[in-house]
């Protein structure tokens, strides 16, 4: 396994290089500019490094199009707007990884303008949180302003913490094609979310880690917070979009639940509304590992939604939880869930304590898919219940084997320490968290019950690590190319 592990992590950072190179190499072709703690806000300075600005609000409102602005180590205290309408894009980054801290009391990212067009920014690389308790709401804001468009945002590679009111990112209100990608996420607070995407289009959630270690922040878990993700529209028709649309969650990590115990790590629907709350969710690829003795409500839900396919993911542990896989249901003026699709998912208790696999309630859910997925309860009988819309007996192709996953003792929570500059684990970016757990975590063993087992037509066409899967696919998150088992002979 040692092998293994070395090998990918070498493919893995293979990668990183390949990423370090290509931005060094966009750096040096595109007009780079600084932000320092010293510098200056004024048209006298240049931005050069050695006459920097002092907000990347300046900044942004002096760079053209294609330009790279650089934000050096330091603490920047206060709300910054990020603003501008770039047709081949912007990167703000953190010179330093991690090491450009982003606080304020109140909301500490705001992405609208009410009198221009926001568009093609990327924000890279940054710690941002709020600066303690008594703050107002949320981290980052994103979303149309009045009559104006917001689109073409990335947040990448950032740690993303301790919001001390409401979400950490709010990406609402007819805000399109946003990415959020390689950022770790932890510490939200109250009924609230890590990310809560409402009433927008076109967002791409992918390659993050999720988790809440509140102790580690200094913080008390009351077990009150809600999903880690939750996808919905609670205002109806007051923006272009009825109900958010083209959805792609994939690749994510997510574990140690801390919350309350009606809730997920994904959701999708949550405020009654009488219109679909989404509509086109794909949700592939994700690890969700139950290491924690707190309960949710269960691994993924709907609530009034239509046309979701959740597939290729591995759910894995105790996952002490109300309902293990599933919940669909409905909420206030809600319509039924419609067109709810299952395929080629693992659901593996090694732990037997899967006593209740779906929370469906007939008639609140119209349409639903289960097909050629794995189902594991540590060799006991799965749990049936005939009151509930959804059991594993649907699944005509249903795989019931040991998918051999690794155990989940020792399980780190990678908080981010400033002074050290290192995650929890003893990780310098938030990629070598991702590898990390992933290889540790998400790997299935040489005679795994899912090895070349799924639909192939409905499986992505890459895995967990993003590798292109080959031949008949592995059902789950992981594909145990041919190149593990050369490496795993005579080293497990």
């Amino acid at each position: 396994m040692k092998v293994i592990a070395r090998c990918l992590r070498i493919h893995w950072q293979i990668g990183i290089l390949a990423l370090v190179l290509l931005f060094a190499a966009n750096a040096a072709q595109a007009q780079t500019f600084y932000v320092a703690t010293n510098g200056v806000d004024s048209a006298a300075n240049d931005g050069s490094i050695g006459e920097p600005w002092r907000t990347i609000t300046f900044a942004l409102d002096q760079v053209a199009d294609g330009a790279l602005i650089l934000v050096r180590p330091g603490l920047y205290s206060g709300r910054i707007r990020i603003r501008g309408n770039f047709a081949n894009g912007v990167t703000v980054r953190s010179e330093i990884p991690y090491q450009a801290q982003l606080r304020h009391t109140s909301t500490v990212l705001t992405i609208f303008n009410d009198s221009a067009d926001i568009a093609g920014i990327s924000i890279e690389g940054f710690d941002i949180a709020h600066s303690g308790a008594g703050a107002s709401p949320l981290v980052i804001q994103i979303q149309d302003g009045g009559d104006r468009e917001t689109s073409r945002i990335t947040l990448r590679d950032n740690v993303l913490h301790d919001s001390f009111n409401n979400d950490i990112l709010k990406i609402n209100n007819g805000a399109s094609d946003i990415v959020v990608e390689g950022n770790l996420f932890y510490n939200q607070t109250g009924s609230d979310e890590h990310i809560d995407a409402n009433s927008v289009a076109n967002v791409r959630i992918e390659g993050n880690v999720f988790f809440n270690d509140f102790v580690a922040s200094g913080r008390t878990n009351n077990n009150n917070t809600s999903s880690y993700i939750v996808i919905k529209d609670s205002n109806g028709g007051d923006d272009e979009y009825l109900g958010s649309q083209n959805i792609t969650i994939r690749r994510n990590l997510f574990f140690h639940w801390e919350g309350s115990t009606g809730n997920n790590f994904l959701l999708l629907g949550e405020d009654g509304t009488p219109n679909f709350e989404a509509d086109g969710v794909v949700v592939e690829n994700n690890l969700m590992l139950g290491d924690s003795a707190n309960v949710m409500r269960s691994a993924f839900g709907c609530k009034g939604v239509r046309n979701v396919v959740f597939r290729a993911n591995t759910v894995h542990g105790n996952l002490p939880s109300l309902a293990f896989a599933m919940r669909l249901n409905t909420e206030g003026a809600n319509p039924a869930n419609q067109n709810i699709r299952f395929y080629n998912n693992i659901w593996s208790d090694p732990t037997t304590t899967m006593d209740d696999f779906s929370d469906t309630p007939v008639g609140e859910t119209s349409s639903f898919v289960l097909d050629n997925n794995l189902y594991w309860n540590g060799g006991q009988p799965l749990p049936e219940d005939a009151g509930e819309l959804v059991n594993p007996s649907d699944d005509a192709q249903a795989r019931i084997a040991d998918p051999m996953l690794p155990s989940l003792a020792g399980l780190e929570r990678p908080v981010y320490t400033p002074g050290t500059g290192q995650f929890v684990g003893n990780y310098a970016r938030i990629a070598d968290v991702f590898m990390g757990l992933a290889i540790q975590y998400a790997e299935i063993g040489l005679a795994s019950g899912a090895i070349d087992q799924a639909r192939a037509d409905q499986m992505p066409v890459d895995d967990l690590l993003g590798r292109t899967r080959t031949g008949t696919p592995d059902i789950g998150a992981w594909e145990r190319l041919g190149a593990d088992a050369v490496f795993a002979d005579g080293f497990e």
